[in-house]
């Protein structure tokens, strides 16, 4: 799963990379609404965390440019501005929730994992794909009631891969997911081959159908 984080605060931002980490994101980050302006219309996240005042413009022309390009990324404001004026502005504009400055870790935490499930998957905790179950709150797999040990990058793979199933994705897609800033890795696909092997074995060896298929020249499909 994919955040953007966009905040002017260095600190702030390098805390909230290092806590979303831990948790498994993929974290990007734009210190200014130009950088977000760029990024957004190339670009999925699965969350976006907005900061309203930003040094260079009001964080809020970027919900209006997220609505314009029709992007289903959640968004929550965080903001050190806590009047009821600019709550019902960005809700309104499209924003799927608030939080206000400051505030604990946690509680970010679970309103990004919120938001994710209602956006990817319905609003459940679980997801369940022929014998396959993932458990999103504690980040399980299981096959056939087996849990699997997968890393984190195995993780991150199979939850894009079930968010976007029944769907050819490209393995430009897969590695930007993946990889985040850390464009470098844009064009060295090895990662991705080793990665997706590990899991196809992984979940293949515990008695799952093979439900990762290659499709040639274009990328990868997850389907029965």
């Amino acid at each position: 799963m994919k955040i953007l984080i966009i905040e002017d605060e260095k600190q702030l931002v390098k805390s909230i990379a290092a806590v979303l980490r831990t948790e498994g994101y993929v974290c990007e980050i734009a210190y200014t609404a130009a950088e977000a302006e760029e990024k957004i219309p190339i670009f999925d996240y699965d969350c976006i965390l907005l900061d309203i005042n930003l040094p260079d413009g009001n964080g809020l022309k970027i919900l209006e440019t997220i609505k314009k390009h029709n992007k289903t990324d959640g968004v929550i404001i965080i903001t050190a501005r806590n009047s009821l004026e600019d709550k019902v502005m960005g809700l309104n504009l499209g924003a799927d929730d608030y939080l206000a400055k400051p505030f604990f870790m946690p509680e970010l935490i679970a309103r990004v994992s919120a938001i994710i499930r209602r956006k990817r998957f319905d609003g459940s905790n679980k997801i369940v794909f022929q014998e396959i179950s993932v458990d999103l709150i504690g980040k399980s797999v299981s096959v056939h009631g087996r849990e699997l040990d997968l890393t984190k990058m195995e993780y991150a793979l199979l939850i894009f891969l079930l968010a976007n199933k029944n769907r050819v994705v490209s393995k430009n897609a897969i590695a930007e997911h993946l990889s985040g800033d850390n464009a470098e890795l844009l064009d060295k696909f090895d990662f991705i081959y080793s990665h997706m092997k590990n899991l196809k074995r992984k979940l293949t060896d515990a008695g799952s159908e093979d439900y990762i298929k290659t499709v040639y020249g274009l990328g990868y499909k997850f389907s029965t």
